[in-house]
């Protein structure tokens, strides 16, 4: 019978090796640690066969294929099981906005998703401090996703649904939302996770970041007109005189550059002066339509450029010249006016030749002390953005000055307070691809503000433009790469056939283009490590304005425009980049960046060496060490005070304005008065005469208790003056007459007194009035 029962143990369940590794990963996919489920899951899916093949040969092991089917598990125990595990773990989470792949990438990982109305739209949040950028998506395109993903689960009666109305009593743990004011902000818990920090607006708004950038030396070591285009907000009156100021500057070296350029063939430049050598072939010599302007203008030019080249190596420190007064406003406005008619109207300068070798030095000068000499060009053209729009919205580029004067100025429209332009120099000489502009997107992550924690994105796109690239015209088809600006154009008829339908590619294919005309280390050794660097310093400078708050985090897109020398060029940085699939890159970029995102966020929370994707850690701040807080070594040192121990009587019935009345007297009338007294008892005389050496004829100051030591009074033998009687004692109804009465009098004493009423009076000015008079009890008078 032992035998019998040690043959049966090993065929109770009957199942090969590979069935129970399926089940097992079956299981573990729909996770169900609960026994008393995966009892009854097993034991439905893999019955036991507990017969043994000699004792029953007609029941024989089945294979699983020949297995009936599992029944259904009731779903909605299920839902509870998986709702309950989750809010034991805190993994609660709300989304606001089109973001399927965060919602995906979260039940995944056992998250459940708590849904609940809104107060706005996420499309209508507008928000000081914080643009956003759906250059990709706008409104139109981006509310269409969760709608029918919400229709669809409201009608298929899906598990995750089920699962959302059973947490919607519960703690949201985790929020992933467009804007930061979509959650109350400042009621979060430590705990709970947001996208977003507050405070950002110092470089995520373009006048936010055209103010901050100019402290960056105040906290690295870097120029900021080394990879940010110099920025006014033109809004505010000095930086509007700024901005008019380094116009006419860049006015007066494009004319210089003018000159320099005219023996070059092949410049890059060339195009745009070779109007003048066109119109020479094409126009008839005798015609005289071509403006001359005169040789002055150079040398106006000349005055300028030497000044601002002073300017730049700081030789004018010691001269008090302001910048308006190389040139008078009459002077300013000539030379303008015909800078138009150089660059733009193919005017031409006599005598030009002579001042080559001049304009050649101060332009060299000015090249190596000016960052931005190079994407200067020749039309002086400027980009002006509203202070805190996204998506390319009210964009343009003007050359003229007082084309972009009169675009500023606020209107019914606009007004004031809502005017918040800014000026940026626009790059002139960008880096092209088949004759078309472009520019980067590239995505990086802040994990903490205090330390400082950046994550830099390996991947990027770029955006080409549907038009050629050309500075004659000024449409923002050609200049702007954005998006949300180009899907409203078609691709121009003669745009090369080697760019994409969809006007977008991979960092990775243009790095194979790069390598194909024998760049390949260009994205490596100049391109990626000054995207990376230039982040890095932008975030350093706006790192004390930021709200840095533990449990938040935030994604950011940078935008960036590679010039002809291959340098990258900040343009702004966009909180809530989209991620909106809108050509086939986005749609994998951003699907890609997304759960990498995740992995950063949840996933190393609990393993730091888990698969972060291909983010990379940028830069981390080294933590303070800071000293050690122990509330028992505090301690207040010092001296103590000692109260004043005096006890004095009560003073009732006392008129505290006759000793006001005694006002000194000279000693010429004192010894008159002296005479004419009468004579009192030794006695007497001698109490008096105690009483006149200790005390004053001014009214006594406030006493104050010497520290620790006897005040002795030493008495000096001088002439003798007429003693002062103290005022006598009167009751409450005798005070006013005697005062009045003495008023009248002139403020005369009687010449004498009864010995009698002396004697009575003294005691009475000891008990009351002697001891107000007196330093202090303790103090002896010798």
């Amino acid at each position: 019978m032992n035998r019998l029962q040690a043959e049966r143990k090993p065929l109770l369940i009957p199942i090969n090796e590979e069935t129970k590794h399926e089940e097992e990963n079956r299981q573990t996919k729909v996770e169900l640690p609960l026994q008393k489920i995966l009892k009854i899951t097993v034991d439905n899916c893999l019955p036991v066969v507990s017969s043994h093949q000699g004792l029953f040969p007609d029941l024989t092991q089945k294979s699983v294929d020949e297995l009936p089917p599992p029944p259904k598990i009731d779903k909605y125990k299920l839902a509870r099981f998986l709702t309950e595990k989750a809010i034991r773990e805190k993994r609660i989470f709300t989304i606001s906005g089109p973001y399927p792949v965060i919602r995906n990438s979260l039940r995944k990982r056992g998250w459940v998703e708590r849904k609940y109305p809104l107060k706005y739209e996420p499309q209508e949040h507008k928000e000081d401090g914080n643009e956003t950028e759906c250059d990709n998506g706008g409104k139109n395109e981006s509310k269409p996703a969760p709608r029918e993903e919400e229709i669809r689960h409201h009608n298929s009666g899906d598990i995750h649904d089920i699962m959302s109305r059973l947490v919607r009593n519960e703690e949201t743990s985790f929020y992933w939302t467009i804007k930061k004011d979509a959650v109350d902000y400042y009621s979060l818990h430590s705990d709970q996770m947001l996208n977003h920090y507050a405070r950002t607006g110092s470089f995520t708004t373009k006048i936010g970041l055209c103010l901050h950038m100019r402290n960056l030396p105040w906290h690295v070591s870097a120029n900021p007109n080394a990879f940010f285009p110099r920025c006014y907000a033109i809004c505010v009156d000095d930086e509007k005189y700024d901005f008019i100021q380094d116009f006419r500057k860049t006015a007066a070296s494009s004319i210089l550059k003018w000159v320099a350029n005219l023996d070059r063939s092949g410049d890059r430049d060339q195009p745009s002066t070779g109007s003048l050598h066109k119109k020479d072939e094409t126009t008839d010599p005798n015609e005289t339509d071509i403006k001359e302007l005169p040789g002055k203008l150079i040398e106006m030019a000349l005055k300028v450029c030497e000044t601002y080249l002073q300017q730049l190596e700081h030789a004018d420190i010691d001269i008090e010249a302001d910048n308006s007064s190389v040139l008078s406003d009459t002077e300013w406005d000539q030379l303008i006016e015909q800078y138009y008619s150089l660059v733009h109207e193919g005017a031409v300068i006599c005598n030009a030749e002579n001042y080559f070798i001049q304009c050649h030095k101060i332009l060299h000068k000015i090249m190596l002390a000016h960052p931005q000499h190079g994407i200067d060009g020749l039309h002086n053209i400027w980009i002006i953005k509203p202070g805190a729009k996204s998506r390319g919205r009210e964009i343009v580029c003007k050359n003229r000055l007082q084309d972009i004067l009169k675009l500023v100025e606020p209107s019914d429209q606009f007004p004031i307070k809502d005017h918040k332009w800014v000026v940026q120099k626009y790059i002139e000489s960008p880096l092209l691809i088949y004759d078309t502009k472009f520019d980067i997107r590239q995505w990086f992550l802040v994990t903490d503000w205090n330390p400082l924690t950046v994550w830099f994105y390996k991947e990027s796109y770029l955006r080409f433009s549907t038009q050629r690239f050309s500075l004659d015209d000024l449409h923002s088809s050609i200049h702007l790469c954005n998006n949300s600006i180009q899907k409203n154009y078609k691709n121009a008829a003669d745009r090369s056939p080697q760019l994409p339908y969809h006007n977008m590619w991979t960092s990775s294919k243009f790095q194979e283009y790069l390598k194909k005309r024998g760049l390949g280390h260009i994205w490596n050794n100049t391109i990626y490590p000054s995207m990376k660097k230039n982040i890095i310093c932008t975030m350093k400078v706006v790192q004390d304005q930021v709200e840095p708050r533990r449990s938040s985090f935030e994604l950011y897109g940078a935008d960036f425009i590679l010039g002809d020398d291959f340098k990258p060029w900040l343009i702004e940085i966009n909180s809530s980049p989209t991620m909106f699939p809108s050509t086939p890159i986005t749609s994998d970029l951003c699907t890609q960046v997304q759960e990498d995102t995740i992995k950063v966020i949840i996933d190393r929370k609990h393993d730091k060496i888990c698969d972060i994707g291909k983010y990379e850690l940028l830069w981390r701040q080294p933590m303070l060490d800071i000293p050690p807080f122990n509330p028992t070594d505090l301690l207040v040192e010092g001296i103590s005070v000692r109260r004043l121990k005096k006890h004095m009587s009560t003073l009732s019935n006392f008129n505290f304005l006759e000793p006001l009345m005694c006002l000194p007297q000279s000693t010429t009338n004192q010894e008159n008065k002296r005479e004419s007294m009468t004579p009192v008892n030794d006695k007497q005389q001698n109490v008096r005469s105690k009483h006149r050496i200790s005390s004053s004829c001014t009214l006594p100051k406030t006493l104050k208790k010497p520290q620790d030591k006897d005040v002795k009074v030493k008495t000096v033998p001088k002439k003798l003056v007429k003693p002062i009687d103290f005022p006598r004692l009167v009751d409450g109804h005798e005070a006013s007459p005697f005062t009045d009465k003495k008023k009248s009098a002139g403020m005369k004493e009687p010449s004498h007194q009864h010995g009698s009423q002396g004697a009575t009076c003294s005691p009475k000015m000891h008990s009351l009035d002697w001891a107000l008079l007196q330093p202090s009890t303790e103090t002896a008078l010798t």
